[in-house]
């Protein structure tokens, strides 16, 4: 296979995958939509983690939010727990690196709030931990995972929403999960405008 034709058969896998998730995901999506706008409405907020690219998606969708996606609208409150090194370091030195997640979660996560969880394997302990914290304060819980779903697929509530991407390989799933993401900040950008009113 020439170099041209492995990039044209990655760009195809990416294709099929995405033509799988969109038989299966949408009112998912929808759904997963509908909760974070009903919790931001509430004056509650969106907290994202991710390890690796899935950290990198949490403080995407994160950006998004506090700042805009494609049209003017008042800041949203969604925080990316991926981003102080402070505090990362000192929770992983002095506990535990499964506990960099949930220990943020106990101390800044509220009833009503969300938790935005991003694993592809569903494997990472501090994301299952994350997951426990926020069942814990009473947050509902929105996962975007791939495979199998893994050990995430089943701690999650009746209420919890899971966003599995139908495929095996890590790259295409986190290909999928962007596309997921910005299916979220276009929903959520439709029913907030500048001068929306917040309880």
């Amino acid at each position: 296979m020439s170099k041209q034709e492995k990039v044209r058969q990655l760009f195809n896998d990416s294709i099929d995958t995405k033509l799988a998730a969109l038989d299966t995901l949408p009112p998912e999506i929808v759904r997963a939509s509908e909760c974070m706008v009903e919790a931001l409405k509430q004056n509650r907020k969106i907290l994202a983690c991710g390890n690796g690219g899935s950290a990198a998606d949490a403080q995407h969708f994160a950006a998004e939010l506090l700042n805009r996606f494609e049209k003017e609208r008042m800041s949203l409150p969604a925080f990316a727990l991926t981003t102080d090194s402070s505090t990362l370091t000192s929770i992983a030195n002095d506990y535990s690196y499964d506990e960099i997640f949930s220990k943020q979660i106990k101390g800044l996560g509220q009833e009503g709030d969300v938790l935005l969880a991003i694993s592809t394997s569903g494997k990472s302990q501090n994301i299952l931990n994350a997951v426990y914290a926020a069942h814990s304060k009473g947050m509902k819980v929105i996962t975007l995972t791939g495979k199998d779903g893994g050990p995430l697929a089943r701690i999650l509530q009746a209420e919890d929403i899971e966003l599995r991407v139908p495929a095996q390989s890590t790259a295409r799933i986190q290909e999928v999960h962007l596309l997921i993401i910005h299916c979220l900040c276009d929903y959520i950008d439709s029913e907030f405008g500048p001068q929306t009113c917040v309880r």
